[in-house]
């Protein structure tokens, strides 16, 4: 009986230890819920040839399946007046960290300022984004239909 009454007390002290410390201790913050949005705006130094004009970066990962299918669409956009780059996770982690780049493949289409006037998400068609620079470049010249 003895012994009954000495394992309950101790019992009851741990428990008690437990909740002085769990008390004591903050609250761990929630988290934060991931948006996956591309980036509104870009600095055009950060990127290869800041002077074109436009600017078609496409955020990737190796081990995406996606993202090459994605690149190979975009890198036939490169011209004189079209700065194409692909942003690779492993070679650029600061550009994915300061862009807030958590999915790939992101594309993006900034103008001159670095403003993001178009962005896709995930895989993307030859004719929607080749429409889209297009139309960005010079307005009216993508026929209904094939820039949505």
């Amino acid at each position: 009986m003895e012994r009954v009454v000495l394992v309950v007390v101790l019992a009851a002290v741990v428990v008690g230890i437990a909740l002085v410390l769990q008390r004591r201790r903050p609250p761990q913050p929630s988290a934060m819920p991931r948006t996956y949005e591309p980036p509104t705006d870009l600095v055009r130094d950060d990127f290869d040839r800041p002077e074109a004009p436009w600017l078609v970066a496409v955020f990737t990962s190796a081990t995406c399946s996606t993202c090459g299918d994605v690149w190979s669409k975009a890198e036939l956009l490169a011209s004189d007046e079209v700065a194409v780059q692909q942003v690779e996770v492993s070679q650029h982690r600061d550009l994915h960290r300061r862009y807030g780049i958590d999915a790939v493949p992101i594309t993006v289409v900034a103008d001159a300022t670095g403003a993001v006037r178009r962005s896709f998400m995930g895989p993307v068609s030859s004719t929607h984004l080749w429409a889209a620079v297009a139309e960005l470049r010079e307005p009216g010249s993508v026929p209904p239909g094939c820039d949505s």
